[in-house]
């Protein structure tokens, strides 16, 4: 059974810095695409950030590009989402989540196993 676990999330100033984290556990990760995800209160669930976990392609909605960053450890199977120049619209819970290889990674519906989340709280 797959697992991930999230963690990193929590309150910051607007213009601050987090690193979420996302640590998977039960599959061999090799064959896999991670995602990570948002969704605020009122709003529909929003593609961040994806990486192919074997070549480490990523991939960026536009909201985010310049500010976020996903990266990968393979000896940790975590993915990692550094998050700076942080605004208040980017409040949300943040999902991470594992889509098979050869699934498109920036769309929700490729991914079938998701995380708990993570509170995102950005203050002005």
């Amino acid at each position: 059974q797959v697992q991930l676990v999230e963690s990193g999330g929590g309150l910051v100033q607007a213009g601050g810095s987090l690193r979420l984290s996302c640590t998977a556990s039960g599959r061999t990760f090799s064959s896999v695409a991670m995602g990570w995800f948002r969704q605020a209160p009122g709003k529909e669930r929003e593609f961040i950030a994806a990486i192919k976990w074997s070549v480490g392609n990523v991939y960026y909605a536009d909201s985010v590009k310049g500010r976020f960053t996903i990266s990968r450890d393979n000896a940790k199977n975590t993915v990692y989402l550094q998050m700076n120049s942080l605004k208040p619209e980017d409040t949300a819970v943040y999902r991470c989540a594992a889509a098979p290889v050869g699934k498109i990674p920036t769309s929700e519906r490729s991914y079938d196993v998701w995380g708990q989340g993570t509170q995102v709280t950005v203050s002005s």
